[in-house]
């Protein structure tokens, strides 16, 4: 290992370990796994805590996706709880399109569900324990951090949109500044009622009676029955075999497929033989991602309205024959799907019986709808501008169906003597550029030989819309400013329309923690783009 390459030391421990984006997290996670509890037990107190202390990222009144990777029998489990669509949301209701922000904005939240899902199975700790370090910051204050204050001063206005949103997350109305306490007293209310009273206390109880009565004063689209009907999804995870790792993936909706249609594809090239970051090697991996998101726009709905055609996508005799489609020498300029015949927050969690879980929680855009339902504390999401308006998309919008989602999780297991153990597990906030981020880390770790702390720090880019010279959108690949202008040079080459990013500038905060196969010890990665850090023990 080369050290001198890392902003950051690797972290190592043996019996646990937590990577997440924010501090207070990871202590209260790393507390859990010390005083004996297990990996569910840790992560289910993060999960809380993140809801306390980083609304603008996630929050009880959002979603989440996870994958759960049991040592005993070397199984992986995949969970979606992201909400459905009220039953009084239909296209009809909205003309002139889904409103950004506001409660018409808010599916059916389904991370406290999730909670509850987790500790059914894993759990060894009671809920009431586990959420106590979540309420104590909301009951008896939090000190901001820097970025969580630049946050709220960057979304002031539309925390002061809402003036029950301004009540609940501002201390008379301040903004936070860098070290000042955020009480939340409506919030450790809502905690403690479910803390007390378990799963039905958010979905049928108290919690549930003053959400409806403040989405029937607020426009909101809300009734009972969407709270009673809402389960998390439990599931078996998509998979694809890379270079002899099995990665494991979340099932539509999640466009967790993109990920591994990536991998399908970029597996034929020699990637190593190029070089980390040279202009194949990102040629290759930036047209991979072209030709999976024009998969996703095509096919990606809820499996129970619309056909998913996930088993042909990931094929690999399907990525055979979308990788004809990749032109060396030139970047595609128009992509179409394939003939198949027919800002959120991530943590990762390990601990000392080689169990480990990949989370991802949000709210999706910052703050959500932006709307706290007055005497709960919860800040809902604003999922629902996921939905598609067009009658000919199999993600057109419908009562009681789960938008497609770019949240995703992912954990990657290798065959060992006989049995399925943990290679590593991570993951980043970053809606689009999530799949993206994934597939470079796996990269990093698989490709080049990279540790976590390596893999995670590596100079990195992302591939979205940008505007052109003359005011149009075009396709852009923005890339962090520690790749050489030479590799930029061949890449314009090839026509890609090329835009630095800062030396730090990419929009993910990685968690990333390993298991060396050899001695069994975690090596654990945090990104310097974000607050958080690994810690273990």
């Amino acid at each position: 290992m080369i050290y001198a390459k890392q902003h950051r030391g690797v972290v190592v421990a043996e019996k646990g370990m937590i990577a997440a984006s924010q501090p207070l997290a990871v202590s209260a996670g790393l507390k859990v796994l010390q005083e004996g509890g297990n990996f569910v037990d840790a992560s289910l107190a993060a999960s809380a805590v993140l809801c306390v202390i980083e609304p603008y990222n996630s929050h009880i009144g959002g979603d989440a996706f996870i994958i759960v990777y049991d040592a005993k029998t070397g199984e992986t489990t995949a969970l979606n709880a992201s909400g459905e669509a009220p039953q009084k949301a239909t296209p009809e209701r909205f003309p002139n399109g889904i409103p950004l922000r506001g409660l018409q904005a808010a599916s059916v939240p389904g991370l406290v569900s999730a909670w509850f899902a987790l500790h059914e199975r894993w759990g060894t700790i009671p809920v009431s324990e586990l959420l106590k370090t979540a309420i104590d910051y909301a009951e008896n204050g939090y000190p901001t951090g820097f970025r969580a204050s630049r946050a709220f001063m960057e979304n002031r206005d539309l925390l002061y949109q809402f003036p029950d949103t301004a009540d609940a997350l501002l201390n008379d109305g301040q903004l936070p500044a860098p070290g000042s306490k955020v009480v939340q007293p409506d919030l450790a209310w809502t905690l403690r009622q479910i803390a007390e009273g378990g799963r039905a206390a958010f979905y049928e109880g108290a919690i549930t009676e003053r959400i409806l009565k403040y989405s029937d004063e607020n426009d909101g689209l809300f009734s009972a029955q969407d709270f009673a009907n809402h389960q998390t999804q439990i599931s078996a995870p998509i998979k694809t075999d890379y270079r002899g790792y099995t990665v494991h993936g979340q099932p539509p909706v999640s466009q967790g497929h993109i990920l591994l249609q990536e991998l399908n594809l970029v597996e034929g090239y020699d990637l190593a033989k190029w070089g980390h970051n040279s202009a194949n090697a990102l040629h290759v991996q930036v047209e991979a991602k072209r030709l999976a998101f024009a998969d996703r726009a095509a096919y990606l709905g809820d499996p129970k309205f619309v056909s998913v055609p996930i088993e042909t996508l990931l094929s690999k005799s399907y990525a055979d024959r979308r990788r004809f489609e990749i032109d060396m020498n030139h970047a595609s300029t128009e992509v179409a799907e394939g003939d198949i015949d027919h800002d959120t927050t991530y943590f990762c969690v390990t601990d000392s019986e080689g169990n480990a879980i990949s989370f991802i929680q949000s709210v999706f855009w910052g703050f959500g709808c932006g709307v706290v339902a007055r005497d709960t504390g919860v800040l809902f999401n604003n999922r629902m501008t996921g939905f598609s308006l067009d009658p000919n998309s199999p993600n057109l919008l419908a009562p009681g169906k789960r938008t497609a989602h770019t949240l995703n999780a992912y954990l990657v297991t290798q065959e060992r003597n006989g049995r399925s153990e943990l290679a590593f597990v991570g993951g980043t906030p970053g809606g689009d550029i999530q799949v993206q981020s994934n597939l470079q880390v796996i990269c990093n770790v698989i490709d080049f030989g990279m540790n976590p702390q390596e893999a995670i720090e590596a100079a990195r880019w992302q591939h979205g819309i940008g505007v052109g010279g003359d005011g149009s959108p075009q396709q852009t690949f923005w890339i962090e400013d520690r790749v050489p202008e030479k590799t930029l040079d061949e890449l314009r080459g090839k026509g890609h329309k090329v835009e630095r990013l800062g030396g730090w500038g990419h929009g993910s905060s990685y968690q990333l923690i390993a298991r060396d196969p050899n001695t069994g010890v975690y090596l654990g990665g945090s990104d310097p783009r974000c607050d958080g850090h690994a810690a273990g023990f």
